[in-house]
Parts: C-alpha cells; structure tokens; sequence
C-alpha cells in the first residue's frame, strides 16, 4: 500500500492544452502520457520531480507544477518530512539518498555579514575609469627575494595557478554529470582564463586539450587515475573530504557507467564506482605528506598539489596539518555544498558552515605563522558575487562553484541527481537526455555568469576603495556582522554592524 501523496500536483489548463505531447516526449520521469480513448493529456503525479522541464516547452502555458496542499496533521515534532522519510524507508529498508546541497533551514552566514564602503578620507575608486586587479595567484608564496651577482632577480616562485579572476568550478565527476556538461565547464574555464575540476571520474581523453585550465582529482578510489592524468591538469586536488558527505566515500551507480565512462575510470561497465571512506594509505599526516610528494615527483615538481576537506568542527586542526603536509594549497568545502548523490542523514546533519570554517582556518593558519605557506579555496554554497567578496575578505584565496554553474547550464535543483534522469542534460548519461545540452551554448552562459560576477566584484571593490584581490584577501576589518551572537562574532573575527 502506497501511503504517500503525490508532493507535487501538475496543474494543466484544458483550454490551453493542444494535445501536442510535447511534455510527454520530453519528460524522462514518464509522469506525462495521453489517453487515445478519451482524447486528453494525463498525468502520474507520483513521478513528478518539479524538474520544470515540461513547463519551459509546453508552447501554449498550459502547464503549471504546484507543491501539493494536502497535509498531515500538524505536529510541531513530527513534520510532515520525518513522517514520510519513515513511509520511504519502511517500504524499502533501504537508505534514503539525496542529491545536491543541504536544503535545510540552518543559518546562512554571508546573509547576516554586511560590507562597508569607502566615503571621504578614504575615497572610493570608480573600476570603469581606474584599474582594477582580480587576477589570483594560488600556491605557496616565496619566502624571500633572491638576486643573482648580477643583481637580477632569481625566479624562486613555486608552482603556481594563475586565475584571471578569483572563481573556479569545483569538482564534478565525468559520470555523475553528463560529457556535454563537462564540455562546457572545459570550453568555459579556457575562455574565463579560470580552472575547472575533473571531480575523482579521471579526464575524458577529449578533455586532455583543455590541461591548462584543468585541476586533476585523486580521490580514495584512485579512478581514472595514472601518469598521464597527473600530468595533464595545472594542478593536482587530492579528496580526503567533501562537503555534502563528510566521511564516507563516493558512489556512482552501475547504471551510468557505460563504455565511455568505463574506459575514462578503467572500471568495469555496468558496475557500481564505489570509492571507500579513507584513502587505505593514508591514516596520518605523514601518509598525507607521502602522498602529496609521490605526486610532485610523478609531475616533476611542475604543478600544485591541493588537499581538499570537508567543513567539520575541527577543520582549523586538520587545515594545520594539510598546510605541514607539502600541500600547496587547502580547498575548504562546506555542509551547504552540492553532491551528486549522498544519503541524506548525512549532507543534512554532518559538517559546518563554510563560513565558520574558513574564518577558523585562516585565523589559525596567521597565528602559527603559516599563512603564506598555502592559499585557501573555499566551496560550499557561493551563490553570488557578495558570497565571493565575503569569503575572500574572511580569508579566501578564491572560491569554487557548482551549484551556480549547474544552474546557468539551466539546472532547476530538482535535486534528483542520484536518478540519472536530468530532464535538463546535465546529471545523467543517457544519450537522449544528453543532448539536451548544447556545450556551446552552457559555455556561453557560463562565460557570462562568471564575468557578470567579475564585473560586481570589481564595482565592489572600488566602492571600498581597494584596487585589488591582494588587499582585500582578509581584510575583515570591511565586514560587520548582523543578528550574529558575540560568539559567531568572534568565530568570524568581525565586528557587528554599528561598531
């Protein structure tokens, strides 16, 4: 017995509907259909994702999804979500899955943390008229200036990723979204004159064209992984921990592991892609630290090495010892950050907000005198460019999208990822789904995001008074907390509006 409601209702307009089937061809969850004997569009209301796939090409608007009015009976304790997880997982014994970010009512920080703004003694800079430098440069830092006995100057610098502006795409694996996706991202990051992430599925062999915009992952399940991988991308990311599911592993179904991500992960086909909890070598520090210099070696000390964490209570320890590891650069990811498919108890009760997390870091890392020994990345749920100021002045290097990227591709978060059924092209890997996405055109959509973003930052910038990322990296004396106990004050190192 079925003791669930529909959670969305399809409304549709029977003077409007034209009977062209056009949502039924289009909707890869079968919710539409069409009755010969009685001449008229139906629907199974059970499938609907809210995807919005069917209302964007009903060519008549005679389609509209609606969240269902029918309720349980209210219950301060037990919500109508706790009671239809029990139904769910009473019926199948299994774990419930989720995809995407946390959706849960916690507090978002960068909405309670405000911006100041340069008035008289310390002008304002108009960026249209005034230059303005968003380039980053993420790596250790020299720790001296050396000359030669000609008195030039010794390049001493390690190795580097130059990004145009402080954005880059965080990691999606080729598997859990779909190649055009991962085109676009690729096609979009050369343009931007950013990086995007392999996430832990390897690098398509058609992809190897774009290393010097590419950040290689390794993670515990070391897919997709060998020389000429390491050696493709501008830098190497090792995955100890991810946002959205702190201490377990990776899980790509057998369903979208077909020839092309089989051979790109050297995985059998149709088998699930199952990466374990730790890194089975590495259990200290020093496992780490082994790790990090068997990848320098392997790509001749010519690329970056970066460790990627997951926001937890005591990140600002860990992020400690990544930076005496070798590392050369820290990537932070939030409990808000997206996923492809994670059991839900986990992405929304396990980890800390980036905020939180990034302060913490950056403060510990100052007082141990090692800032400059790692740049710092930051994921997580960066919805705009007031995110991406705010984390930079909190401490950021630069700052990983998803979530945002996906959602210019044309995303509706209709957060089932895990079903391998994206109505948009984006997370899954069937052929018909797939080429619902036009690469170049999410390249271009990308390309414009990201420089709308970059023009704000700028505008930003010069009504502070600051002409580059270099003097804003940190700078949280520009940052007032609202609504914030004196306690996340001090976490945030901030002051609260007014002070």
């Amino acid at each position: 017995m079925n003791m669930l409601y529909p959670q969305f209702e399809v409304i549709r307009n029977p003077s409007r509907c034209i009977n062209c089937r056009a949502c039924e061809k289009q909707c890869a969850n079968e919710v539409h259909g069409y009755d010969e004997n009685l001449k008229m569009m139906t629907c199974d209301e059970s499938k609907c994702v809210n995807c919005h796939r069917c209302v964007a090409i009903c060519p008549t608007r005679a389609l509209k999804i609606v969240k269902t009015d029918h309720t349980f009976k209210e219950n301060a304790n037990w919500t109508e979500k706790a009671i239809t997880e029990i139904y769910r997982q009473a019926e199948t014994g299994g774990v419930l899955l989720s995809s995407m970010g946390n959706p849960e009512q916690h507090p978002i920080y960068w909405d309670k943390i405000l911006i100041n703004a340069s008035q008289v003694t310390n002008p304002p800079i108009d960026p249209l008229r005034e230059p303005m430098e968003t380039r980053t440069f993420l790596g250790k830092k020299a720790g001296k200036i050396e000359r030669d006995e000609n008195g030039n100057l010794i390049d001493n610098l390690p190795p580097h990723i130059e990004l145009n502006m402080p954005v880059m795409f965080s990691a999606m694996s080729y598997g859990s979204i779909s190649y055009n996706a991962h085109a676009a991202l690729a096609k979009a990051a050369r343009e931007l004159g950013i990086c995007y992430n392999t996430g832990e599925g390897g690098l398509h062999e058609d992809f190897y064209e774009y290393g010097a915009n590419t950040i290689v992952q390794v993670a515990s399940g070391r897919f997709g992984v060998h020389t000429d991988y390491l050696n493709a991308g501008a830098a190497i990311e090792i995955k100890m921990g991810q946002g959205a599911k702190p201490g377990i592993g990776g899980h790509l179904p057998a369903v979208k592991v077909g020839s092309d991500i089989s051979k790109t992960r050297m995985i059998p086909e149709n088998t699930d892609a199952i990466s374990p909890a730790p890194h089975h070598d590495i259990y200290s520090i020093e496992d780490l630290r082994q790790l990090v210099y068997s990848i320098k070696e392997a790509t001749n000390y010519k690329k970056p090495v970066m460790v990627k964490i997951a926001a937890v209570h005591n990140v600002s320890a860990i992020a400690s010892g990544v930076a005496r590891s070798g590392a050369d650069i820290i990537c932070i990811d939030g409990y808000r950050g997206g996923t492809g498919a994670a059991p839900t108890r986990i992405r929304d009760s396990v980890g800390i907000p980036i905020e939180l997390a990034l302060a913490a870091v950056d403060q510990r890392l100052r007082d141990e005198g090692i800032r400059d020994k790692v740049s710092i990345v930051v994921g997580g749920s960066i919805r705009n460019s007031s995110d991406l100021m705010k984390a930079i002045l909190l401490g950021a290097d630069a700052c990983y999208i998803a979530t945002a990227a996906l959602l210019a591709l044309g995303c509706h978060l209709c957060r089932t990822c895990q079903t391998g059924k994206c109505n948009w092209g984006i997370a899954t890997q069937r052929e018909d789904l797939v080429k619902r996405l036009n690469p170049e055109i999410g390249a271009q959509r990308l390309v414009n995001l990201v420089t709308a973003w970059n023009h704000e930052l700028e505008e930003m910038m010069g009504g502070m008074g600051i002409n580059s990322i270099e003097a804003l990296r940190g700078n949280r004396l520009m940052l007032r907390g609202i609504g914030l106990t004196q306690k996340e004050l001090d976490i945030l190192g901030i002051k609260h509006a007014g002070e």
